[in-house]
């Protein structure tokens, strides 16, 4: 097991304006489980590749532990990866495929016997070395793939979108298995993800990404209570908080016809805000946010409220997760109201101040 460290890392594809990936700086701690999520195309499975060795680096630093591996073969990185599509030999046997890796290494056949054995049984794949891929299912598939990784015993797991292809009850109990999986074996792990619900579940930090700039990183806590900027506000949270951009005028802002006061060190130095607040932490009141439902959806346990602000002037999406019981119909007019200590504050160019 080691850490890994990326300085100042880039990647420019040729032909391209920005860089895939600009000066990338990340420390991943040894056993840690980092996750990189995103949007398409920000560059997650960029950093995941260069740090196995499929790109090169164009300006920047890549360490595992404290060796510098920038210019390193991959198969001299002692790095094992997980893939989305999960890559099995398919004239192979669960066994077979698990233990590939070793046999092309010549280990002894005992040992990959007994290695694969023992990350079978990790695994729930016990009773399934004699299948092949075409008789699995896919969660079984993706739990072949991340054996064959197991046994190679390596430093770094590294897992590109490995439950993108799986039905959604599926990938629920297949990241909770990974995840306890990882903690128990304790190797560091980075996985890549354009799913902020799995990101938060799953890592003991997320890394941010937005067009190859890393935004924050952070326990997943830390990014829900206190986004660095509004990029990472939107982006983490389901439904997305609510963001909107208003004047401030003599100390307040209104939203939706709603007068708030804003702390004197942040509106002596701005002339306009994003204000932001989470879905749930609206509800339904006497005075607060004036708002007109456009569209509600019902979840049983919760109902998602999508509306407008009613006000001429700055009229703004909103959405508010109420209680599953709550009846409202779509055109009606009501108040959302709010605890001052939830609101978050950024400046006109997005960074947090507030």
């Amino acid at each position: 097991m080691a850490s890994v460290t990326f300085d100042s890392v880039t990647r420019h594809y040729p032909g391209t304006d920005r860089p895939a990936l600009d000066a990338l700086n990340l420390a991943v701690e040894d056993g840690e489980f980092m996750v990189l999520v995103g949007p398409s195309g920000c560059g997650k499975t960029t950093t995941l590749r260069m740090l196995a060795g499929l790109e090169p680096v164009d300006a920047g630093q890549i360490y595992i532990g404290d060796t510098d591996v920038t210019a390193t073969d991959p198969g001299h990185r002692d790095v094992a990866m997980v893939f989305q599509n999960y890559a099995l030999y398919p004239h192979m046997t669960v066994a077979q495929n698990m233990g590939f890796a070793l046999k092309v290494a010549k280990t002894p056949k005992a040992e990959i016997r007994a290695r694969v054995a023992e990350a079978a049984q990790l695994l729930g794949l016990a009773e399934l070395l004699a299948r092949k891929p075409k008789d699995l299912s896919g969660g079984e598939r993706q739990r072949v793939a991340m054996g064959r990784a197991i046994v190679r015993r390596p430093q770094v797991f590294l897992m590109d979108e490995p439950l993108s292809n799986l039905d959604a009850m599926l990938r629920v109990q297949t990241r909770n298995q990974i995840a306890e999986l990882q903690r128990r074996l304790g190797i560091t792990t980075v996985y890549v993800t354009h799913d902020q619900v799995e990101a938060m579940t799953m890592g003991d930090r997320v890394a941010v990404l937005r067009d190859g700039v890393l935004q924050q990183c952070a326990p997943p806590r830390e990014l829900y209570r206190t986004p660095a900027n509004v990029f990472v506000a939107g982006f983490i949270g389901s439904p997305a908080m609510n963001l909107f951009t208003v004047p401030v005028v003599d100390g307040t802002v209104s939203l939706g016809g709603y007068h708030i006061g804003v702390p004197r060190e942040i509106s002596a130095a701005a002339t306009q805000l994003v204000v932001g607040i989470r879905p749930e932490h609206l509800q339904i009141a006497d005075r607060g946010i004036g708002v007109e439902v456009d569209f509600v959806e019902e979840l049983g346990a919760d109902t998602y409220l999508y509306g407008t602000t009613v006000d001429p002037q700055t009229s703004q999406s909103v959405v508010a997760r109420v209680p599953g019981n709550t009846e409202v119909r779509r055109g009606a007019r009501l108040s959302l109201g709010f605890d001052a200590t939830d609101l978050h504050f950024f400046g006109a160019e997005g960074a947090r101040i507030g």
